[in-house]
């Protein structure tokens, strides 16, 4: 059950090091979290573990089982330093046991792992840990102890504490002869089924006689003779704690199926177990039990999940509920003068109460229980609503209260609880000063008083959650699918010292609280390193004497590393203490030091608020992680005045022109330049920068970018706007037309005609002349122009007769030359799927209407031998059509002919078999090349076979077979197939035993025997065999 999931671990007792760095930083070096506010420690679920840790609950909170364990030394055990050393007599299993008690009692921290306990008892297998239930894993915890503790002073260790007797007897009811067995118990299992509490089940067991008569007698040994006889069972020797399992897991043998009772079954708080016990004649204190734990399951038989309820004995933990009921509702008409008056401010009450701790800090929870004991009113009933949360109360008076790093803890700051106790009565109070500055848990002196101190109260351990609960919440665990499973129970005699109550270091060995001792040192450093490192921040100085105003916006002088300075600084530092640090970096500063905001720009790095107010936080005046600070005088940058604010916000533009249809790259038919401007320039400044008499500006709106409908023009009544206004951002593009250019321009929309991003050119060349007259121009288009217009304007541009355009079409011009097939002249370069700078051919020959292909198309297979050639037909033509077609412009004749499609590899392919299909219908698309193969297709259902003979060969082998041989030439076979297209092979082949005997056509249903008949056809072959 645990399998291999207990590899995890963070213990700052090993070599483990938090990384000092705060970024990108692995989740397993930060330290883990404190204990909450019940100062108690939770035990991490390794994967399927929670019967173990609440069983080691149990076990931790058994005072003494746990004070017998450590009263074992270094003498007896060995240390687990000597663990690897070969000679050394080290028992592992106890020493682990040992320290993790100690890091559950003293190790400030949420939870704690099992997982060199669980390596001590060989549990890392899945094997062996798959079938363990929490009253198996009792026994096997206690067997497994007993055995690493024989030899030492701790070998009884779990007799002493976990032993019982219980006696059997048969009493003959003739001769009266007692015969008694007696069997010994670490932990009794009880009834559930039909019983209705554990009063009953006891009485049942160890009350009610059961009787042998009539048919089922009893042979009694001294009588020699079967007789009647009553049997008992009593408890003989009580153990100082007594185990109860639950029997709440039973087989229904009709339905052959596991089932959990979860019916009601009651259980004391206390119980007299004397109506049970062999002996009944002592006082009564020697039977009275008192319950202080119950492991609870929750789920199914086959599965669920365990927690436990434990009683604080020792009172080590700080047990205080959210809602506090007993004696802290106030009187109503207490709660109406209290509302009716002005809240008093509760500075000097929370001062008064931290300064009568001796302990530096105390957990905010605590701070709010002593608010309410010595006001009689809650933080939240009485403070809340005027003044907030109480952490928030505190976190807003730093100069006042100091927090731990974590937020859970707060003191006085040592100025004020001096002045506060003087003023108080005059006397210095402060507790003396302490060795080091360890927390509750590595203090020689008892921890803190608890929030409660009368009783012992009950908390829900679950894992690594830890809560108070109420005792009354028992009765919740009676019955139902989460119920209790296990109850452990102590003699009431068994009193605990007063030095034992509420203190955790009690009984501990020194080496162990040495070892928590500096454990602790080492959390407290990684949290605050940890911490530090959450808080810290990194700010990018920027200094003015590395920088240079122009082009609207700051640039350094040098490179960018080396005009930079990188400080780390706590956010929750004053800017005060940002001022000095910078001063102390820049020894050589003169004269006023300012300290603005800064943001780097497309356009270069701009200035905005001056940072102001020495005694707030950093974190406070909005200083980020990688926040930009430039340092200056507030005036100026090299002489020249620096204009700060998101007023003055440099913008960069993109200012595009037309340019020749011959100028810009390819793809791109306009030039482009970058200007920058301040945002509030108006649109009037810009023309004035920009467009020449009579042009106009253009901006690109929110839409597709390039799309003609979201260009814009400035009209003359938009010039007083700005850049900002209009909603000119950087990397925003205006074009600039002349006058010439506002062609594209719909005046009356304002509007481009066009998409302007995708006028560009096309190239074409002529191909209707002689090679020397071949000649190339470029014609500006748009991906919505049509090919015809495109056709057109060549022509004009090569300057050649417009009566060509009846006889000629455009061609793509594939790169290696090649003249692909005409485009329809009534589609648009997108149709067409023209990429911009395109080469087209402009050839003779009328180009295909939409409706109709333009194909290629040989005969055979071979490129060599046959020239391919074209030839345009409609698309609803049928493969017969077609055929005939090509057959007639290459100058061939007959019906022994069939079309094929050019597969990838060059050579012929499928074969369009339907030849009354239409070429639209089989998908055969514009350029396509078909292959004219001779021979004529199969009817349908009919299939053409290539024969091959086996001759009779000369040399067989000795002791080959006639199988043999034709297993032997089988792998030949691939080297000899004869497609349907293919010529006809040589009869016989150089080296092989093998004929080609020819085709033969037969139906695609027909049987082997079939083949074989028709293929048997007497002929004379090579060597006058026949076959």
């Amino acid at each position: 059950m645990f399998g291999d999931l207990f590899e995890e671990d963070f213990s700052f007792i090993s070599n483990n090091h938090c990384g000092k760095g705060k970024k990108s930083k692995p989740r397993e070096s930060e330290p883990p979290a404190p204990r909450d506010s019940t100062n108690l420690s939770g035990i991490k679920n390794q994967g399927g573990t929670c019967y173990l840790n609440s069983l080691l609950q149990t076990l931790l909170f058994t005072p003494e089982f746990r004070e017998a364990l450590f009263s074992l030394g270094p003498e007896e055990l060995g240390t687990l330093d000597d663990s690897r050393k070969p000679d050394a007599k080290v028992r592992i299993i106890p020493l682990q046991l040992q320290r993790l008690f100690a890091q559950l009692l003293l190790l400030d921290q949420q939870a704690a792992s099992t997982t060199d306990l669980t390596e001590s008892f060989g549990w890392s297998s899945h094997e062996e840990m798959r079938q363990h239930d929490v009253q198996e894993l009792n026994r096997i915890l206690f067997s497994a102890l007993e055995t690493s503790l024989v030899g030492t002073s701790g070998h009884d260790l779990i007799n002493r504490l976990y032993h019982g007797i219980v006696v059997n007897q048969i009493v003959c009811k003739e001769c009266k002869n007692v015969s008694e067995r007696q069997e010994d118990f670490l932990d009794l299992t009880v009834a559930v089924k039909g019983v209705a509490g554990l009063e009953e089940a006891l009485w049942n067991m160890y009350v009610e006689e059961e009787y042998f008569e009539n048919d089922n007698l009893y042979r009694c040994g001294a009588c020699d003779k079967l007789v009647e006889a009553s049997k008992s069972a009593k408890l003989r020797k009580l153990p100082p704690f007594l185990t109860i399992s639950l029997l709440r897991f039973n087989f229904d043998f009709e339905k052959c199926e596991r089932y959990k009772e979860t019916s009601c079954y009651t259980f004391p708080i206390q119980i007299n177990l004397r109506p049970f016990c062999e002996q009944t004649e002592m006082d009564d204190s020697e039977y009275m039990y008192e319950l202080f734990s119950v492991i609870i399951h929750k789920g199914g038989c086959y599965g669920g999940h365990y927690h436990v309820y434990i009683r604080d004995v020792d009172q080590l933990g700080n047990w205080q509920l959210q809602e506090e009921e007993d004696g802290l509702i106030e009187d109503k008409a207490l709660r109406d003068t209290e509302n009716s008056k002005e809240t008093e401010n509760p500075l000097a009450v929370l001062k008064g109460i931290l300064s009568e701790e001796e302990a530096k800090q105390i957990p905010v929870d605590q701070l709010g229980q002593k608010l309410l004991e010595k006001k009689g009113v809650s933080w939240n009933k009485k403070y809340r609503k005027q003044y907030g949360a109480l952490r928030k109360y505190l976190q807003n008076h730093p100069q006042i209260f100091q927090l731990s790093p974590d937020g859970n803890k707060v003191g006085l700051k040592e100025t004020h609880k001096l002045l506060f106790k003087l003023d108080s009565g005059g006397r210095d109070l402060q507790s003396p000063p302490q060795k080091n500055d360890v927390q509750w848990n590595c203090e020689k002196t008892p921890p803190r008083p608890r929030a409660t101190s009368a009783g012992c109260h009950w908390f829900d351990l679950n894992d690594s959650k830890v809560q108070p609960i109420k005792e009354k919440d028992l009765e919740k665990q009676f019955q139902g699918k989460e119920s209790a499973y296990m109850l452990f129970y102590r003699k009431a005699q068994l009193k605990r010292p007063p030095e034992a109550r509420g203190n955790p270091r009690y009984q501990i060995p020194e080496h162990l609280l040495n070892e928590m001792n500096a454990a602790n040192t080492e959390l407290q450093k990684k949290r605050a390193e940890c911490d530090s490192a959450s808080n810290g921040i990194d700010l990018h100085l920027h200094l003015s004497s590395c920088y240079k105003f122009h082009n609207g916006a700051l640039h350094p002088s040098l490179s960018w590393k080396e005009s930079v300075v990188d400080l780390t600084i706590d956010r929750r530092r004053t800017l005060g203490d940002l001022r000095q640090a910078v001063f102390q970096m820049l020894e050589s500063w003169e004269g006023d030091m300012v300290l603005s905001m800064a943001k780097p720009l497309p356009a270069g790095l701009h200035l905005y608020q001056v940072l102001d107010g020495d005694e707030l936080t950093l974190d406070g005046i909005g200083l980020a992680d990688g926040a930009d600070v430039f340092v200056w005088n507030g005036k100026e940058v090299g002489g020249t005045k620096v204009l700060t604010g998101p007023d003055h916000e440099p913008v960069v533009l993109n200012v595009l022109r037309l340019a020749e249809h011959n100028e810009g790259g390819k793809g791109q038919h306009f030039s482009e330049a970058q200007h920058v401007f301040s945002c509030s320039t108006s649109l009037g400044q810009l023309h004035s920068a920009l467009a020449p008499a009579g042009g106009i500006i253009l901006k690109n709106g929110s839409g597709a970018e390039g799309e003609a409908k979201n260009w814009e023009v400035f009209r003359e009544e938009d010039m007083k706007e700005t850049v900002r206004s209009v909603g000119l951002r950087d990397g925003c593009s205006v074009l600039i037309l002349d006058s010439h250019d506002q062609s594209f321009v719909n005046v009356a929309s304002g509007n481009l005609t066009a998409f302007t991003y995708d006028i560009s050119w096309l190239q074409v060349k002529n191909f209707c002349g002689v090679e020397e007259e071949e000649k190339l121009v470029k014609i500006t288009a748009t991906i919505e122009t049509v090919m015809s217009d495109i056709k057109m304007k060549a022509i004009r541009e090569l300057q050649l007769e417009e009566e060509l355009a009846n006889e000629s079409c455009l061609r793509p011009v594939s790169g290696n030359g090649k003249l692909l097939s005409p485009v329809p002249e009534d589609y648009t370069v997108k149709e067409a799927e023209l990429k911009m700078g395109s080469l087209l051919g402009l050839c003779r020959g009328k180009a295909p209407a939409s409706t109709q292909l333009f194909l290629y198309f040989m005969v055979g297979s071979d490129q060599n031998c046959s020239p391919e050639m074209e030839i345009v037909v409609e698309e609803t033509a049928s493969v017969r059509e077609c055929l005939n077609l090509m057959l007639e412009k290459s100058g061939l004749s007959g019906d022994n002919w069939h079309l094929r499609r050019l597969d990838w590899c060059y050579e012929a392919g499928e074969a369009l078999s339907q030849e009354n299909a239409t070429l639209k219908e089989l998908n055969v698309c514009r350029g396509d090349t078909l292959v004219v193969t001779e021979g004529k297709l199969p009817e349908k259902g009919f299939l053409k076979i290539p024969i091959w003979w086996l001759r009779p060969s000369s040399h067989k082998k000795h002791g080959e077979n006639a199988q043999d041989q034709v297993n032997g030439v089988t792998w030949k076979m691939d080297a000899l197939q004869v497609s349907a297209a293919a010529a006809p092979p040589e009869p016989t082949h150089p080296g092989l035993d093998l004929c080609y005997a020819g085709r033969i056509e037969i139906a695609g249903e027909a049987s082997l025997e079939d083949l074989k008949m028709q293929s048997v056809v007497p002929w004379h072959l090579c060597h006058g065999h026949w076959l």
